[in-house]
């Protein structure tokens, strides 16, 4: 089974189970690593605990096992996304609206991929971000984020 599927499955699982417990699903990732690794990460705005990282861990390992989804050997992870979680969805732009980000875009603009900065403004209507590259007012962009690659919050 792809990892694209694997990930879909899982994102289907665990979506009403996280919102059952008050959390919400960040990211997934399965990858090969030095072993397959199949990372959850998951969030609240009071913070993970340990526990919560436990408990969706066994609901979603007795998962898996029991739909025999993954058939290989894995590693199920799960934690929180860290000070520099992803941002992946518009909700997530809004949220962190005023908070520092590093975009890197699919395509270079004026030769350069990757901008820092503040965000300042999120337009949901069309789509796109603005930033206060290096936290000045006066050197503002605007982004369209179908033009981004990655996005995260910035220390």
């Amino acid at each position: 089974m792809g990892t694209d599927r694997v990930i879909s499955i899982v994102e289907n699982f665990v979506a009403p189970l996280l919102d059952e417990m008050g959390l919400e699903l960040v990211e997934v990732q399965f990858r090969q690593e030095s072993g397959w690794v199949l990372r959850l990460f998951i969030e609240r705005n009071e913070g993970v605990s340990v526990d919560d990282c436990a408990t969706v861990s066994r609901q979603v390992g007795t998962y898996l096992e029991v739909e025999d989804v993954i058939r290989h050997a894995y590693t199920l992870e799960v934690s929180s996304p860290g000070a520099e979680r992803p941002l992946k969805r518009l909700k997530d732009f809004v949220r962190f609206t005023g908070k520092k980000i590093r975009v890197k875009l699919s395509e270079p603009v004026d030769n350069q991929r990757v901008f820092c900065g503040l965000l300042t403004d999120v337009d949901e209507e069309k789509n796109n971000i603005t930033l206060a590259v290096d936290g000045s007012d006066a050197n503002q962009m605007v982004i369209d984020l179908r033009a981004v690659a990655r996005a995260r919050l910035s220390l």
